[in-house]
């Protein structure tokens, strides 16, 4: 922030010349105003001094004349160069006033509607954070300076599931689905965070989120991995296999949670048995996955307004659905063109997979900050199948908004 108040600075001092440098002039003018009445006062003293000598007999009426006019060509000679006289119409005390005011008010102008933070929180995230805590505070400013950005909220509220922070991270998510609307994978975040806010005690209020997701995306793996927890943790075994069984077949195969997920259902299945029950057999699904191949290149009248080492985001995002990217990749401009492969393995979080989303839109970000939610070059196609097989074009040619 130091340049950028520099910066400013030589501003204020540019526009404060413009209203010191008038009344600079204005004190050379009085003083050349004051050096022609001097010499005005002394001739016409030479002048009195002549008539007294000639009163005197002293001088005769032709010496009179010659030293008048004498005192005449000094008095010439001394106001030479001299301009008119140049009064100001504002005076002297307005002009210093707004001198004064100038940078007073500029400056407060600037803390109400300028921004610093922003500025400032950009130039954070070039830098890697050193530290969960760095992060978490950084989407704090984030989120508080864009109280509107439903994105930089969502990571927010993953952020707090991860330092285990539930009920900090339910209002978050409410927040997310004000404003980014009820999508499923919302609903099934916020209903995760509820119940572990509430100390793993299931309510009306995580059934109804549950339900409405799994309504509305019947594979939503959130969702799928609570209700099977909520119904371990009750007794209900085979509920639990059905529910960690259906969430495992959205996963592909070389998903680190289907490990996870598989020793569940055993421990599940053992408890099962060993109160007299049987596990029920369920139809073998096979993991899907998706893989979309893309070219991505510059916009012949951008490449003299990027550097080689700006930072290019390449990520696939739902049209329906929540707004992190679903699968991305980090190139800079040197790179370009480049074509990439955007598949269930760059998935950001092992539970959204573009696999589990029918519709994709596929973006292109440039950012000279490094920052992946705002750049200043973007392109970006139009909704596509997300089992499209067919290479991609993609152009990045517009201003990012």
């Amino acid at each position: 922030m130091i340049d950028f108040w520099l910066a400013a600075g030589l501003l204020l001092l540019i526009a404060l010349s413009f209203l010191l440098i008038p009344v600079l002039r204005e004190r050379r003018a009085q003083r050349e105003e004051d050096r022609t009445a001097l010499n005005v006062a002394l001739y016409e003293e030479r002048v009195a001094e002549l008539h007294g000598q000639q009163a005197q007999g002293v001088l005769s009426a032709e010496q009179m004349d010659a030293g008048r006019a004498e005192a005449a060509r000094e008095l010439l000679a001394d106001t030479e160069g001299s301009g008119p006289v140049r009064t100001s119409r504002l005076g002297k005390p307005l002009p210093l006033l707004a001198a004064l005011l100038v940078p007073v008010l500029g400056l407060g102008l600037y803390l109400h509607f300028g921004a610093s933070d922003k500025v400032e929180l950009t130039r954070e995230f070039a830098q890697a954070p050193q530290s969960m805590e760095e992060m978490t505070r950084r989407l704090e400013r984030a989120v508080a300076a864009q109280p509107d950005s439903a994105e930089g909220l969502y990571f927010l509220g993953r952020t707090y599931m991860a330092q285990d922070r539930p009920a900090d991270a339910a209002k978050i998510f409410e927040r997310t689905v004000a404003l980014a609307g009820r999508q499923p994978e919302l609903l099934g975040q916020w209903a995760q965070a509820q119940y572990f806010a509430d100390n793993k005690q299931w309510s009306d209020k995580v059934q109804g989120l549950t339900d409405e997701a799994l309504k509305a995306d019947p594979n939503e793996v959130t969702s799928l991995g609570l209700l099977g927890i909520a119904a371990f943790e009750g007794g209900r075994f085979q509920e639990a296999i059905d529910y960690w069984k259906r969430l495992q077949a959205q996963l592909p195969p070389q998903d680190n949670s289907r490990a996870a997920l598989q020793g569940g259902i055993d421990r599940a299945s053992e408890k099962l048995l060993a109160a007299g029950g049987k596990v029920a057999a369920e139809p073998a699904v096979k993991a899907k996955g998706a893989l979309l191949k893309v070219r991505v290149d510059l916009a012949a009248e951008l490449k003299a307004k990027v550097q080689p080492g700006d930072s290019v985001f390449i990520f696939a995002r739902a049209t329906q659905g929540p707004p992190a990217p679903l699968a991305a990749k980090r190139l800079t401009v040197a790179d370009l063109p480049a074509t990439v492969e955007l598949g269930d393995s760059d998935a950001m979080m092992p539970q959204l997979k573009l696999s589990n989303f029918p519709e994709v839109q596929l973006v292109a970000r440039i950012s000279r900050a490094g920052q992946p939610t705002a750049g200043e070059w973007i392109g970006q196609s139009q909704p596509l199948p997300s089992s499209t097989t067919a290479a991609q074009q993609l152009t990045i040619d517009s201003p990012d908004q």
